[in-house]
């Protein structure tokens, strides 16, 4: 970086906490070699930005997660073609227990649709596709596998946002330092990243904090709000080429799957 016009135009306590800040950046690296040292770096820096004594101490029980490195670096099922997607994600299976499901949740499913203007089929189908409906939230140690993707050069820089979000998240007691989630350190029934839980979870059921693990109403009320927040439009429809199918492709990057989940909450909703 080439810094001395940039300093030119700062007063010398900017400039100051700008070269500290500058030193202080920990440098990502592709095995665990460097992980130890990255994590000291780290760790200094996240003191120096305001993460308290809770999230810090969470850090010093990390390790480098090859699991997540491994899975980070093979996501074929994304590459299927839609049928072969559908048929290994068990699709017709999750549309007749979202079915039932939408009677058992009626009340819930009513009220999330009034508030956030979304419908029960695509809830019931990202809440499926994910985690089977919360019968499986992953086994891997959650701040170990964002802070390894953070360490990781690939996507360094968008998961140390999610770091920082996950050592907010212990901070505040919303999420315990030994949580155990998906290979990307995903959290919940739906599997929302660490700053996405700040960014647009819910305290549904009114218990002071938000619990997207256990609190299935905690859950679809968030997931129900970042569609929302991606532009959901209350009545429109939501299948390819439809308005709230935009919304649909702001939860998950991968066309199957958004056109897995259209296909499944439409027959949730039928």
């Amino acid at each position: 970086m080439y810094l001395k016009p940039f300093l030119k135009c700062m007063t010398a306590g900017a400039v100051s906490l700008f070269l500290v800040q500058v030193a202080m950046a920990a440098q990502c690296g592709n095995n665990s070699a460097g992980y130890p040292g990255w994590l000291a770096q780290f760790k200094a820096e996240a003191a120096a930005n305001g993460i308290g004594k809770r999230g810090l101490a969470a850090l010093d029980g990390t390790r480098y997660a090859q699991k997540t490195i491994n899975a980070d670096r093979n996501q074929k099922s994304f590459r299927y073609s839609l049928d072969k997607f559908m048929q290994i994600r068990g699709a017709a299976t999750i549309a007749k227990r979202g079915r039932g499901l939408k009677q058992k949740h009626a009340r819930l499913f009513n009220d999330l649709e009034s508030q956030y203007g979304v419908p029960a089929g695509p809830l019931l189908a990202i809440w499926g596709m994910e985690t089977g409906f919360g019968g499986f939230l992953g086994n891997e140690h959650t701040l170990s596998a964002v802070a390894t993707l953070a360490y990781d050069c690939r996507r360094s820089e968008f998961f140390r946002e999610q770091l920082y979000g996950a050592l907010q998240l212990i901070d505040r007691g919303w999420l315990p330092a030994n949580a155990r989630g998906a290979m990307h350190g995903e959290i919940g029934q739906t599997q929302f990243l660490p700053a996405n839980v700040l960014r647009y979870g819910v305290d549904a059921d009114g218990n002071g904090r938000v619990d997207l693990v256990g609190s299935i109403p905690d859950a679809m009320a968030s997931t129900a709000n970042f569609l929302r927040a991606h532009g959901w439009q209350p009545g429109a429809g939501y299948q390819p080429g439809q308005p709230n199918f935009r919304a649909l492709q702001g939860w998950n990057a991968a066309s199957v799957y958004q056109q897995a989940i259209a296909i499944i909450g439409a027959q949730i909703d039928q």
